[in-house]
C-alpha cells in the first residue's frame, strides 16, 4: 500500500470521525431540551419554582396534565384535530396525485399553460383579505370544510408526484391499455401502488402542517365546537396567564403552574407527530431521493 492510499484512508476515517462527532453533538442538542420539556411537564409547581433539574424531576406530578384535560371541550377539539388531519391528508394526496397524473402526460392539451399557472401560485398569492372574502363568499366561515377544501392542492407536491410518475415505465401503461384498462384503472391500480414512497412523503408533510395549523382557526372559525386541539390549548394557556396576572401578590406558584401547563401542551401537541414519524421514515427517505432525481 503506497503513501497516497494511506493518506486517503486516513482522510476518510478523519472525515467519518468528525462527521460522527458532529452528529452526536447535534443529537444531544436536540434530545436534552426535549427531554427536559417532558420531565418538566411531569413536575409539580414547587419543583418547577425551585428549578435546577435537567434529566429528572425531584417531585413527579400529573397536575399540569390534569389542568389541561379538565376542560370539557378538550376531547371535542382532539376529535376535530384528528378528523381534519386524516381527511385533509387523504384528500390532499389523492387530489395532488390526480392533477400530477394528468400533467405528467406530454400529450395533454394546454399542459404548459397549466404548469405555468401552478408555478405562479408557488410565488404569488391573493393575500389575506381577498382570501378571507373568497372563503366567506363560498360559505366556509365556521365550517369544518374550511380546513379541507383550501388545502386540497399544493403545486409543490404536484411537481414531486409529477416527477415520480414520469419514472414509471411507459411499457406498464401501454400493456394495461392493451388489456383494456382506462386512465382511472391505470391510475388506481398501477401509479398509486408504485408511488407509495412519494405519497407517504407528501402525506407526512401535509399531516404535520394540518396537525399544527393554528391560523386557519384564528381567521375563519369562531365556533368553539370546531376548534382543533391547538386552538383549545392556546385558550387554556391564555386563561392560565390571565389567572397569573390577577394573582400578582402570590404569583410564584401560579407562574410555575402556568409554565407547567404550557409545557404539558407542548408535549400533547408534539407527541402524535413524534409517534407517526418513525412509521413513515423509510417512505420519507426514499420518496425524497426519488423526487430529487430529474432526467
Amino acid at each position: 500500500m503506497n503513501s497516497k492510499t494511506l493518506k486517503k484512508d486516513w482522510n476518510s476515517r478523519l472525515f467519518e470521525y468528525a462527521n460522527m462527532a458532529l452528529l452526536i453533538i447535534f443529537t444531544i442538542l436536540i434530545i436534552v431540551p426535549l427531554w427536559n420539556v417532558i420531565v418538566s411537564s411531569f413536575s409539580s409547581s414547587r419543583a418547577l419554582s425551585e428549578g435546577g433539574f435537567i434529566f429528572w424531576s425531584p417531585e413527579f406530578s400529573l397536575e399540569n396534565y390534569r389542568a389541561v384535560f379538565r376542560d370539557d371541550m378538550i376531547w371535542q377539539s382532539f376529535f376535530i384535530s384528528v378528523a381534519k388531519t386524516v381527511i385533509g391528508v387523504i384528500t390532499h394526496v389523492l387530489f395532488c396525485a390526480m392533477v400530477a397524473y394528468g400533467l405528467s402526460k406530454n400529450n395533454i392539451r394546454g399542459r404548459k399553460f397549466y404548469v405555468g399557472m401552478g408555478v405562479v401560485t408557488m410565488f404569488f398569492s391573493g393575500g389575506m383579505i381577498p382570501t378571507y372574502l373568497l372563503i366567506k363568499d363560498l360559505g366556509m366561515l365556521n365550517s369544518f370544510w374550511v380546513y379541507i377544501i383550501p388545502a386540497l392542492l399544493s403545486f409543490y407536491d404536484v411537481i414531486i408526484l409529477m416527477n415520480f410518475f414520469r419514472n414509471v415505465p411507459l411499457a406498464l401503461e401501454e400493456s394495461a391499455k392493451i388489456d383494456g384498462a382506462g386512465h382511472w384503472k391505470i391510475f388506481l391500480k398501477i401509479f398509486i401502488p408504485l408511488s407509495m414512497p412519494a405519497m407517504a412523503t407528501i402525506a407526512l408533510f401535509n399531516g404535520v402542517g394540518q396537525w399544527n395549523d393554528f391560523m386557519t382557526t384564528k381567521i375563519y372559525v369562531t365556533n368553539e365546537y370546531l376548534y382543533p386541539l391547538q386552538m383549545k390549548l392556546y385558550e387554556i394557556i391564555v386563561q392560565a396567564q390571565t389567572q397569573s396576572m390577577q394573582n400578582v401578590g402570590g404569583s410564584v406558584v401560579i407562574e410555575t403552574a402556568t409554565k407547567g401547563v404550557q409545557l404539558a401542551t407542548i408535549v400533547i401537541t408534539t407527541l402524535p407527530i413524534v409517534i407517526m414519524y418513525p412509521l413513515l421514515q423509510r417512505y420519507f427517505i426514499s420518496g425524497m431521493m426519488v423526487g430529487a432525481v430529474k432526467e
